[in-house]
């Protein structure tokens, strides 16, 4: 974190400092690399929150996976989850994801909590492609991200990650869903596994556009 900035460090990936307020597309078509890079994104520092709306792994799970990049990230984490039954302090239960109007309240609900404690926060959703194939149409989740997870950044001191799984089975073109949802965000990333342990990932809207490799 930079304090005369106000804006975010990330850990083990080749960027410069995410200003405060940036949303973040983040899309590609293996879903671990897609994991990893989101974790190294939202993972907070110890004078921050981690918000994050889980929709195909369990709230450990994603404490645990946010612990694997940065040490202690998965105790300052509150998860939203649609996987699993834990339930806990910092674990929510959803008990409908394709009912829209309520994740968004959850959601809201979760980042006032975290506020309580310190006004950074890093949210995120993964995977935004699951909500895609519950809903019956994608302007729907459009509507969510702008009123809901995208104008949480506006009112307040944070950056946010959407993740999109490109190999999801979506009963929609993928293409055109990302293309929609791509004109609300600041910035994107796009993931390309190149090896067992690697990847190469294509950024625009942060401060540059360029390619630049990562180690996974």
């Amino acid at each position: 974190m930079s304090a005369t900035t106000g804006a975010f460090a990330v850990a083990d990936l080749p960027l410069d400092e995410i200003p405060n307020g940036t949303s973040v597309l983040l899309t590609g078509d293996d879903t671990e690399a897609l994991k990893t890079v989101f974790a190294r994104l939202v993972a907070a520092p110890e004078d921050e929150r981690s918000i994050v709306l889980a929709t195909n792994a369990g709230g450990r799970a994603i404490q645990r996976t946010l612990d694997g990049e940065l040490g202690g990230a998965g105790s300052r984490a509150s998860i939203l989850t649609a996987e699993g039954t834990d339930r806990s302090e910092d674990v929510t239960t959803i008990d409908d994801i394709g009912d829209l109007t309520q994740l968004g309240m959850q959601f809201s609900t979760l980042v006032a909590n975290s506020q309580q404690s310190t006004a950074r926060f890093r949210s995120g959703i993964f995977v935004c492609s699951t909500i895609a194939r519950e809903v019956e149409d994608t302007r729907s989740l459009y509507r969510f991200l702008n009123s809901n997870f995208l104008t949480e950044l506006r009112r307040g001191d944070g950056i946010g990650v959407c993740a999109i799984d490109r190999s999801a089975d979506l009963g929609t073109d993928v293409d055109s869903m990302i293309a929609g949802m791509e004109r609300s965000f600041n910035a994107r990333l796009d993931i390309e596994k190149t090896g067992p342990r690697s990847a190469t990932i294509e950024a625009t809207g942060l401060g540059t556009t360029e390619s630049f490799d990562v180690s996974l």
